[in-house]
C-alpha cells in the first residue's frame, strides 16, 4: 500500500498517469475508428 499512497500523493506521478490514460484513450479511439472504416469499406 505504500506504493499506491506514494503514487497518489506525488503530483508528477498523477500527471503521468493521467497523461497515459488520455494517450491510451486516443489510441483506442483511433483503433476503433479505423477498424470500423475498414469493415464498412470491405
Amino acid at each position: 500500500m505504500n506504493v499506491f499512497s506514494l503514487l497518489l500523493s506525488d503530483p508528477v506521478a498523477v500527471y503521468s498517469l493521467v497523461g497515459l490514460l488520455i494517450l491510451f484513450g486516443i489510441c483506442g479511439f483511433y483503433v476503433f475508428y479505423f477498424m470500423k472504416k475498414i469493415h464498412d469499406n470491405g
